[in-house]
Order: structure tokens, then sequence, then C-alpha cells
């Protein structure tokens, strides 16, 4: 059963890791046709200049548990790459990790971020600036997608490191 939970969790973080990947594109279009607009033909647009934020957001957001799933996350690796470590050991490392550090950091950026994204949907929110793109409370949302996302792929990678050390002994 755990092997099932984990195989769906890797499953969805990895289709939303490749949809993020996409918006890499997107952004690097959009910030194109930005520059050109402006550098070319004096045309700014606040909206295109959101719009690029946006595409960041959502870059970092949805594509935390796709980098912690295939392991690329940044680490303090001060003990975790010594050679003297042995797999055991640094599944250990990985578990205390996870259960100390990454599912509660999670848990709280979830707990603490509910009453900001629901205020922005119940208002409606959009950007201040004239021009801005509109519909702002989607872009918090995604607040919660995202570290639900790193939260279920934090349990994923607990499981795996469990079944590693079960696998060892």
């Amino acid at each position: 059963m755990l092997k099932t939970i984990l195989n769906t969790i890797d499953k969805l973080n990895e289709s939303v890791g490749r949809l993020a990947s996409w918006l890499v594109l997107a952004m690097v279009l959009v910030i194109c046709y930005d520059v050109m607009m402006r550098y070319f033909f004096q045309l700014g647009s606040v909206a295109l200049q959101e719009l690029q934020w946006h595409f960041f957001a959502l870059i970092f957001l949805l594509g935390s548990a796709y980098t912690l799933k295939h392991d690329c996350h940044v680490r303090v690796d001060i003990f975790y790459q010594s050679q003297r470590l042995s797999d055991k050991h640094r599944a250990i490392i990985n578990l205390v990790g996870i259960l100390l550090f990454l599912l509660p950091f999670c848990s709280i950026i979830l707990y603490s971020s509910w009453s900001f994204v629901e205020n922005a949907f119940y208002y409606n929110e959009g950007s201040p600036d004239p021009g801005g793109l509109p519909h702002r409370y989607l872009i918090k949302g995604s607040i919660l997608i995202g570290f639900a996302l790193l939260l279920l792929q934090g349990i994923a990678e607990f499981i795996r490191h469990l079944i590693s050390l079960q696998e060892q002994h």
C-alpha cells in the first residue's frame, strides 16, 4: 500500500513538474516579446511585466515538489556527501530532515497562508496597478497548491526512505 501511495504522489508531481517546465518557455517568450516591444516600439505593458512574475511564481511553486522528487533541491551537504556515509545513514538523515523540517515547514505555510488566499478570493483581488492583470487571487491560490504538492512529495520521500531502510535489513 505504501508503494501505491508513493507511486501516485510521484506521478502527480511528475506531471505537474512537466507542466511547470512548459511555463519556463512561456515566460521566456513573454519576456522576449515585452523587451522587443519596449525597446523597438517604446510600448511597455504593466500586464506583461506582471505576467512574467506570475509565470515565475508558478514555476517556482509548482516545480518545487518535482525538484524534491528528483533530488535536485538545495541542501546543506556538510555530512550528507561524505564518502564515509552509507546509504542507510543517508536515508536516516533524509527521514529526520523531512520529519523535522520539510513537513512542519509546509504545514506552517499552508496554515498561515490560508486566510491570505481566502481573502484574495473573497475580494476577487486583482492588480492594484493601472493596466495590471485581473484575478490576482488565482496566483495567490497557487501558494496553497504548490506547498500542498511539496508536502505530498515530502510524504512520498519519507515513504521512499522508510522502504529503503527496510530493504537494507
